[in-house]
């Protein structure tokens, strides 16, 4: 097969070919990780992250690439390059928020500590439940902060929300995992 050429590879991708899928990942793997290792300042981990993030974007939306409009090799590594730029964002802002959402975190924990009693308390099977059980708004920016690890400035900008409102979302649903918990 490596003699077919980029295109080919991905009409017979379009056509849910796994194995011409997994020939191209092979062709463009290497190169798309060393993009990603550039946008990411040479962080190997978040690299091959991205890289990994971008080529099952490509293959969730195979069926987009119309080959008119450019070669499959600049689609997949324009995407995975956003993918890159992404991560280096979300990861940015958070080393940088990291202290700021940490001091914020204790900021709004309730006398007896109400973070270490909702979290401590739990383990991630134990803490699915419990968030079942919160309203809609409460549980989204509890799940951004603690699984998506963002800042409550970066859960207001993603939900275009003010940093207010987040926060005191944050708490109400906090002080409601306690009462669930008691």
């Amino acid at each position: 097969m490596s003699h077919v050429s980029d295109q080919e590879l991905m009409k017979r991708a379009q056509a849910d070919d796994t194995v011409a899928f997994g020939r191209l990942y092979d062709r463009l793997a290497p190169r798309a990780f060393g993009i990603a290792l550039r946008v990411l300042n040479g962080n190997r981990e978040r690299a091959q992250d991205a890289m990994q993030e971008g080529f099952l974007s490509l293959w969730r939306s195979r069926a987009h690439y119309q080959p008119g409009r450019g070669p499959v090799q600049a689609w997949a590594f324009g995407i995975v390059r956003n993918r890159a730029i992404d991560t280096l964002r979300r990861n940015g802002r958070h080393d940088e928020h990291r202290s700021n959402a940490e001091h914020s975190l204790e900021f709004l924990a309730a006398p007896g500590d109400l973070e270490a009693s909702v979290i401590g308390a739990t383990d991630s099977r134990a803490l699915r439940p419990l968030l079942a059980q919160l309203p809609d708004q409460q549980r989204e920016v509890i799940v951004l902060a603690y699984y998506g690890e963002l800042s409550h400035t970066e859960i207001a900008r993603h939900l275009t929300l003010p940093v207010g409102t987040v926060k005191g979302r944050m708490r109400l649903g906090l002080i409601r995992m306690r009462e669930i918990l008691s």
